[in-house]
Parts: C-alpha cells; structure tokens; sequence
C-alpha cells in the first residue's frame, strides 16, 4: 500500500541519501594530495658539506649571489586525504590540492615511485650538464661534472643546475657574477638543447622562494599565471622558454635593463 507524501517531509526523505553521502565522502579517503611550499636549495653551495656542483677538466669561478631551485612537499601516495582535507587546503594560500595522479602519475608502490623519482633526477642532472655545456660550446669529453643534492627528486631542477654550472665556468660572460650578487630561485625542467619546461607547484614554490629571501623567480613562460596567483610581495617574476633565455634576462637585469615579465 502507497502512502501519499506531504512535500516537506518528501523533501526530507529525499535529503538523508544525500547527507548521508557527505556523512561517507567526510571520512573516506580521496583520490587527492596535498602540497604545501618546501625547501629550497643554493645549487652554488653545498650540501651535506659537499658542493653542489664539482667541475674538473676546466678552470671554474668563484661565484657571489644564490641560484635557488625549489621544491613542494606533497603528502605520500597511500596517504589518506578526506574531504575535510580538501575543504581545508583550499582556503588556504599556503597549500595546494593537487590531484594524485598529477604528482605519483606512475602508480606502484612507495618505493617505485621513489626509485622513479630518483631516476628522473639523475637525468634531468644529465641534461642539465648536457644544455650548459652545450650552450658554452663545450664539449662533455674534456668537462667534467659531478651534481650532488640529497634528498630531492623529479626533474625540476634541471634549469637551475644548467645555470650554476654556467655560472661557475663563465659568469655573466664578461667577468660578473650571472646572479648580479642577488638571490635568485626558480623551477623548470631541462632538455639537452635548452628548452625549458613546466614543472607543477609553481605558485608554492614562489612562496618558499620569497620565504628563503629570493627577489628574483624564473619561472616556465606557460606557468605565468599560476605563479602570479599567490605571488608574494617583493618577489619578481621573469618567465622563461629556454636556456639562453634564462642567462639572456639575468644578464639584462644585472645592467639595470628591464627583462621579460609575465
């Protein structure tokens, strides 16, 4: 037998299914990470008490100034994010929701996806040295370089890796320092001929570069508008497509010239 509803408690009726899927997505884990700003390194310092970047077979410079490559610090790929996770994070600037396959796009356990990373290190290293010395017109055979940095993984470091290692053989190109004596951060991958790519993260790495005194980011040209986002006060953007781009507009800035803005 139908019993015939008034429309208030029909409606009722009706919103317990639906609280109660909220009630379940609040606690259940979903298919999110969350970042937040991390650490930031000098590539012309050390590291553990080692340098950075060793060069043999080529007479190198004593350098002034920092080149900074920068990180993001994302929660672990079987970590549990709920929905009041993700509420959280996304009304602050701070932090960044981030869609789990975007970051650990290659599934596998925690140490696969580490050994990846890892990987992904060692050759954006490789290409960095590749892009620097060829932009020098060096050749590999007679240069040879060493890159050192714990704890880091993926390939975002590449372009500034391919600054120091330019910084330290050639400076500005005529006896300066490539920084101008600034502190200088930025992120982009690096291909053996030059060209600059995009990374992920940029509007937090912003933020741990302005944190760690950074007044200069180089940022990937197709990720200007992420960076200007949150862009922290003080802290000057000047995107870049390759290389020679990169060492073109940190040259113009230390003459007082007016480089490329996003």
């Amino acid at each position: 037998m139908l019993t015939r509803l008034s429309r208030p408690r029909a409606l009722a009726l009706c919103a317990v299914p639906v609280l109660a899927l909220f009630g379940v997505a609040a606690f259940a884990p979903l298919p999110f990470t969350l970042a937040q700003p991390g650490t930031t390194a000098n590539v012309l310092g050390t590291d553990h008490g080692k340098p950075v970047i060793s060069i043999k077979g080529a007479p190198t410079r004593p350098t002034e100034g920092e080149l900074r490559m920068t990180t993001i610090v994302a929660t672990g790929p079987t970590a549990d994010v709920s929905l009041g996770d993700v509420v959280d994070s996304w009304f602050r600037t701070d932090r960044a929701v981030l869609p789990r396959d975007s970051v650990y796009p290659t599934g596998g356990s925690v140490k696969e996806i580490e050994k990846h990373n890892l990987d992904d290190m060692t050759k954006s290293q490789d290409d960095a040295v590749e892009a620097a010395l060829n932009y020098l017109g060096k050749k590999p055979g007679s240069v040879d370089v060493t890159l050192h940095l714990a704890d880091v993984g993926g390939p975002s470091a590449g372009l500034f890796f391919a600054l120091g290692i330019i910084d330290k053989l050639d400076g500005d190109g005529h006896g300066g320092d490539l920084t101008g004596g600034r502190a200088v951060a930025g992120t982009g991958t690096i291909q053996p001929d030059g060209k600059v790519g995009a990374v992920g993260g940029v509007s937090l790495k912003t933020q741990a570069a302005r944190r760690d005194g950074a007044t200069v980011f180089l940022v990937p040209k197709a990720e200007c508008r992420e960076a200007k986002a949150e862009l922290p006060e003080g802290l000057r953007l000047i995107p870049v497509t390759t290389l020679k781009d990169a060492v073109g507009s940190l040259r113009t800035l230390d003459r007082n010239g007016r480089p490329p803005a996003c």
